[in-house]
């Protein structure tokens, strides 16, 4: 054990005296937390509905009903914007949203006739289905204010009956809340920090910590341990060990940085949220000996591990909400090791669904970690 000790602290002194590690240890990930953050901090609000939309709405001549229409867009967070008829920007583009009415629709709804809606949309498949939906709430409200005013009026419908309707009272109030834990799908710096922080850790464990497997044993330093008083398996455990060091530093400055810059909640589990990542860096740690056991050139190393950590980022869920992607994707994530830590962190974090949630992936990424360090021990050599 003293040996390996020995190992693992002179490895962690160099890694921590080249200025690559130390850019992508501490100056990276801060960067990545905020764009990542900013860029996916608009799912929440688009489908949340907290932000405001805004619409066209096209109509030649609407009359009074213009007002109650245009109230209750605003009420389901629409922006109006009312013209006669929709024209092409000095682009040549059309507006995104377009709402279109018959023309002089106010006197056909008091002449008991017909109108015709259309609704045309060019946003994102994200918000498509969200914005027919808060569309039609709009219009069959507008139409039950309507068909409530003329029913009260023993005259024409007109705007005085509408006014005295909104300003009256409503007899029965709506009052929407949650039930249960909350389900919305993290977003913003909830989703970026962990993300960057499971994507950054396996990042630099695949490339600095295979890269300079690769360079010891092509100096010839590997083949003087091999003549040292000391085991294969305490020489094994001490590379083993720096990367573990690496990758709780690189772990540890992550978090130090999301809460204290970017106020991130960690929720009522962290005892639990420390174990996940601990076993976290364990994986990464084996998997940097074992890619650096493997690889026979310093640029294959690096090359190999830029590839895996991105390839594996994207389809666990580090870059953006892994709700956002299609089913056969979200069923791709629980087969990776980035996927097993980002769901257990939202369970954590995002979900508060309890430590208890967490321990099944804790056991995979633990066994995991043993199987890889398994093999990178079998496959580990000295030339």
């Amino acid at each position: 054990m003293r040996n390996a000790l020995f190992i693992a602290w002179h490895d962690v002194r160099y890694q921590l005296r080249q200025s690559s590690t130390l850019v992508w240890v501490f100056v990276m990930p801060p960067i990545f937390f905020y764009f990542i953050g900013t860029v996916t901090g608009g799912f929440q609000g688009t489908m949340g509905g907290n932000a405001v939309t805004p619409i066209v709405v096209a109509a030649e001549s609407p009359g009074f009903l213009q007002d109650q229409i245009d109230l209750r867009l605003r009420d389901n967070d629409f922006d109006p914007e009312w013209r006669e008829e929709v024209l092409p920007d000095e682009e040549g583009n059309l507006p995104l949203r377009v709402l279109t009415f018959d023309d002089n629709f106010s006197n056909q709804v008091v002449a008991g006739e017909p109108v015709k809606a259309s609704f045309d949309t060019r946003a994102s498949s994200l918000s498509r289905d969200y914005e027919v939906i808060r569309i039609q709430r709009s219009l069959y409200t507008a139409l039950a204010d309507i068909v409530t005013a003329d029913a009260r009026t023993a005259g024409e419908l007109s705007a005085a009956s509408l006014l005295e309707l909104n300003v009256e009272t409503r007899v029965w109030q709506l009052d929407v809340a949650a039930a249960g834990k909350r389900q919305l799908i993290p977003s913003g710096f909830e989703q970026a920090i962990p993300g960057i922080l499971v994507m950054f850790t396996l990042l630099v464990l695949l490339t600095s910590g295979s890269s300079m497997l690769v360079a010891e044993r092509q100096q010839g330093l590997l083949r003087r341990l091999a003549y040292a008083p000391m085991s294969r398996t305490e020489v094994v455990a001490g590379k083993w060990g720096s990367r573990m060091v690496l990758a709780t530093l690189q772990i540890s400055s992550a978090v130090l940085i999301g809460t204290l810059l970017f106020n991130m909640q960690w929720g009522p589990d962290v005892p639990m949220i420390i174990i996940v990542l601990a076993s976290w860096a364990a994986f990464c740690a084996s998997a940097g000996l074992l890619l650096g056991s493997l690889a026979r050139t310093e640029g294959q190393a690096s090359g190999l591990g830029v590839l895996t950590a991105n390839l594996l980022a994207a389809l666990g869920g580090c870059w953006w909400p892994i709700e956002v992607t299609p089913a056969w994707m979200q069923g791709l994530q629980n087969f990776t090791p980035t996927g097993w830590t980002m769901d257990s962190l939202h369970r954590l974090i995002s979900f508060e669904l309890g430590a208890a949630s967490a321990v099944p992936y804790v056991i995979i990424l633990l066994t995991s970690s043993l199987a890889v360090g398994w093999l990178a021990t079998k496959r580990f050599r000295y030339e």
